[in-house]
């Protein structure tokens, strides 16, 4: 089969992107990704997907008493370490009854209250 070098390294291009956005989906959520017919489309698949992730990141409430250390780290200012500091102040000291408690954790500031208070809750 005899096909020009333009189209060639087209065919390579949209397979390499296919392949990258594959490995990056299935590393980060482990979903089937489908498959794009060009690299335009890829990206805006990808784009379309951050947002979605951004918008559920700033939207989602979060229960302080309740919440995983992956559902904390969703919180501005929180990372891992910072959230197994929250699980483990709560696990020693019981639930927290307000949302300013959470500056008693090492680490966490009125600052990171602040930035976050709309999307923390103690409540059920």
């Amino acid at each position: 089969m005899n096909v020009p070098n333009k189209q060639l390294i087209r065919r390579l291009l949209i397979g390499v992107s296919c392949l990258a956005l594959s490995l990056n989906i299935a590393i980060n959520t482990a979903y089937a990704v489908p498959c794009f017919d060009n690299a335009q489309s890829a990206y805006n698949y990808l784009l379309t997907q951050e947002t979605a992730q951004t918008q559920a990141r700033t939207q989602s409430i979060i229960n302080i008493n309740r919440a995983t250390e992956s559902e904390l780290t969703l919180l501005h200012g929180i990372g891992s370490s910072k959230a197994q500091a929250i699980i483990l102040y709560r696990e020693m000291f019981g639930s927290f009854r307000t949302v300013d408690e959470l500056t008693k954790v090492k680490g966490i500031g009125a600052k990171t209250v602040e930035k976050n208070r709309r999307r923390l809750t103690v409540q059920d």
